[in-house]
């Protein structure tokens, strides 16, 4: 239960982001000087410069961002999110979440990314979750113990995978009622999104789609199948129409990183109404999945540029899972930022990482974040002191091997189990090679970032 002192921080913060929709160009600065004295532990002290900053160049694409926001999304859903993000998860929740796991010397993740179900009404090239069908699922009543679990560690923000999330959206509705204090996102393919799904998304205010494009529709539709492009533009249509928001989940493979990784993709779906993207690069999970989607090196890198140089330009926000790896000191799986629960319940330390020592059915998610895999994780990460080599798996492909075996988790493809060591040599040569691209990156970068302590300390002495 939330103390005292928590729900008084979180009734002021929220006060906070209320006196911003007056007028909030005009009350960001004040409203940001109050959120800078609540945050006593600094946890976010270096933010609020940048902010300032922001705020005072019109021009800024961050700026416009923040403009876009309080001027084409629908008012509730903007209240309720910014409430459930920032006051719950990013300041109420995150002390909860630091203190217990500096107690009991566990990770406990700001994010839960579960399985409702293992059934598609899409069947894409490259995607493991095809092969299970609609058998595995996780009931209504599993789903929100996980939640209630969870919001008693400090996490707030509920994420839906699968398979296809939204062959449950009966239910991901009724946990959006039960749980009006949480973030709940969705990785859709958005041929289900309809008028009347939108409607129940604008009353409840706390779900948000991120929309799986491959690119334009030779791309996407090479890849999920033939007329998907034109639904997932319908879909668009309408979330933008109701200004609901929402963003886009993209996949880049060997196939369309040029295409996914240029401006004319972005600002695309930048006019569709998408507030963010998330980028992945394709990964070679199960037994029989094609490797020949795998970026190269040289796709990485392009990607890796690409992402920073839209920070800069474009009114969109932005995550590479692999290349942004600096930000976040390595890998953010094992519970450490996340984790994953299946559609049969097993609880695994990343979406791509199909091993497990528990599953939920039989642990509470307490529990389950101290099983032997997830304590291998804590004590391995990073995984290297060249953050831009953050995964265990595509980038350190031995140490994802020496987990499993040390915890002894097995393999939950119920289909067919992959052995931990076959699966790390289709990485291995992946590996290889961004290691010695990645390797002059850090270095270019840990140079730089000398050069701008120099100068900033220069500035300083006058």
């Amino acid at each position: 239960m939330s103390s005292i002192k928590e729900k008084i921080e979180a009734f002021g913060l929220n006060k906070v982001l209320s006196y911003m929709d007056d007028d909030y160009e005009k009350n960001v600065p004040k409203a940001l000087d109050w959120v800078e004295k609540l945050d006593k532990d600094g946890t976010y002290k270096a933010a609020y410069g940048i902010v300032r900053d922001v705020m005072a160049d019109p021009k800024n694409n961050w700026n416009i961002f923040m403009k876009k926001i309080y001027t084409e999304l629908d008012g509730e859903s903007r209240r309720m999110f910014l409430s459930n993000f920032i006051v719950n998860s990013a300041v109420v929740g995150n002390k909860k979440r630091m203190d217990l796991s500096r107690l009991e010397g566990i990770n406990i993740p700001w994010a839960v990314l579960m399985d409702p179900t293992s059934a598609c009404n899409l069947k894409c090239t490259g995607c493991w979750a095809s092969e299970y069908g609609d058998r595995l699922s996780l009931s209504l009543d599993t789903l929100d113990r996980i939640i209630r679990e969870g919001k008693e560690l400090g996490i707030y923000m509920y994420i839906y995978s699968g398979g296809e999330p939204l062959v449950r959206r009966k239910d991901i509705i009724t946990l959006c009622e039960r749980h009006p204090d949480c973030v709940f996102l969705a990785f859709t393919n958005g041929t289900l999104i309809d008028g009347q799904f939108a409607d129940e998304m604008k009353r409840v205010h706390n779900f948000m789609p991120a929309i799986s494009v491959e690119g334009f529709e030779g791309a996407t539709d090479s890849r999920r199948g033939k007329g998907t492009y034109k639904k997932v533009i319908r879909a668009m249509d309408i979330l933008k129409e109701k200004k609901l928001p929402f963003g886009i989940s993209t996949c880049y493979t060997s196939k369309n990183v040029n295409e996914v990784g240029s401006s004319e993709y972005i600002d695309a779906m930048i006019e569709k109404g998408a507030r963010f993207c998330w980028y992945f690069t394709y990964m070679p999970i199960g037994n029989g999945a094609p490797t020949d989607l795998m970026a190269t090196d040289e796709q990485r890198k392009f990607m890796y540029y690409q992402v920073r140089k839209f920070r800069e330009e474009k009114p969109l926000f932005i995550l590479d899972f692999w290349n942004d790896g600096e930000y976040v000191e390595g890998c953010i799986a094992g519970g450490r930022n996340y984790l994953h629960i299946n559609a049969n319940g097993d609880v695994e330390p990343c979406a791509f990482i199909h091993y497990s020592n528990v599953n939920i059915k039989d642990v509470s998610l307490h529990d389950a974040l101290r099983s032997p895999l997830f304590l291998e994780y804590r004590k391995g990460q990073p995984f290297n002191e060249n953050h831009l080599r953050p995964c265990p798996l595509l980038d350190n492909p031995g140490a994802l091997a020496g987990m499993v075996k040390r915890s002894g988790a097995h393999s939950t493809d119920i289909e067919s189990p992959e052995d931990v060591d076959s699966l790390t040599a289709k990485c291995a040569g992946a590996a290889a090679k961004w290691e010695k691209a990645a390797d002059a990156l850090w270095g270019e970068r840990q140079t730089a970032h000398k050069c701008s302590e120099c100068i900033e300390h220069k500035n300083k002495a006058g």
